[in-house]
């Protein structure tokens, strides 16, 4: 039995969810129905360490149930008896293979991304763009500062950054500081603007940044490299995309999302 749950939580729960109680280790939370009395999930969950009913749920294929933890996918049968990793592909009759859980990792990663204030953000263009994405970054990765020096052709393209901090070298770390820092500042938009060219930041303590919080979120959303992109589709770039490139990109994934509504009509 042991052995069961160690495979359970390895395969289903990879984010450490079964590890000692943190709050840095704790997925972001999307507001989701409440389960009612008799649900087949509050049975099923009560099989799978670390996992709420709200994780759970049902796919187009019968007895498998999905399984989320930020946006990891597994899927269970329903008696818990086997539990498998990859990604659900349905079989249409246009003859094409749209990835269900890809559509589910995007729907997450908007849910959480509307759980966060965008006075909690660092914001670069006006609210009437025509276009708004959302970027995991670090003040000392070569690529975001490459990135955030094009900011002015971004925005004449029509494209307004939100950035969230991701140093990727984790807790305590230069980086880390360097982005609580930018956050106190009087104008934090000018004070990373500094930063990401270079000049030397002025560290101080800053107990109000959001910099843990943005960095477990990224890690939720799934960011394994910065800049982290994040489109207004849901779909996640890992890396830096020139401007005329990434108003390309978003207008190819926006015309790709809205065909396959278009097909679930």
């Amino acid at each position: 039995m042991k052995i069961r749950i160690a495979l359970l939580c390895a395969v289903v729960l990879p984010l450490a969810a079964c590890a000692q109680d943190s709050p840095k280790a704790s997925p972001a939370v999307v507001a989701q129905a409440p389960v009612a009395a008799g649900d087949p999930r509050i049975a099923l969950a009560a099989k799978i360490p670390g996992a709420r009913p709200e994780d759970l749920r049902a796919t187009p294929v019968p007895g498998i149930f999905e399984l989320t933890h930020g946006t990891d996918i597994s899927y269970v049968t329903a008696d818990a008896g086997y539990v498998f990793a990859g990604d659900l592909y349905k079989v249409s009759s246009a003859g094409d293979f749209p990835n269900l859980s890809e559509d589910r990792r995007r729907e997450m990663r908007l849910g959480m991304l509307a759980a966060v204030p965008e006075d909690q953000m660092m914001v670069f263009g006006p609210a009437n763009a025509a276009h708004t994405i959302t970027v995991f970054t670090d003040i000392d990765c070569p690529w975001c500062q490459r990135m955030h020096s094009q900011m002015v052709a971004y925005n004449k393209l029509g494209i307004r950054i939100r950035y969230l901090f991701y140093p990727r070298t984790g807790p305590e770390t230069e980086s880390w500081f360097k982005a609580d820092s930018v956050w106190c500042s009087a104008d934090r938009n000018a004070a990373f603007t500094r930063a990401a060219s270079g000049e030397k930041v002025a560290m101080k303590a800053c107990p109000s940044s959001p910099v843990a919080r943005d960095y477990q979120l990224g890690r939720d959303v799934g960011v394994n490299g910065t800049p982290g992109v994040v489109l207004e589709t849901g779909e996640m770039i890992p890396g830096y995309l020139a401007p005329p490139q990434l108003l390309a990109h978003i207008k190819k994934s926006l015309a790709e999302s809205a065909a396959a509504a278009a097909t679930r009509k």
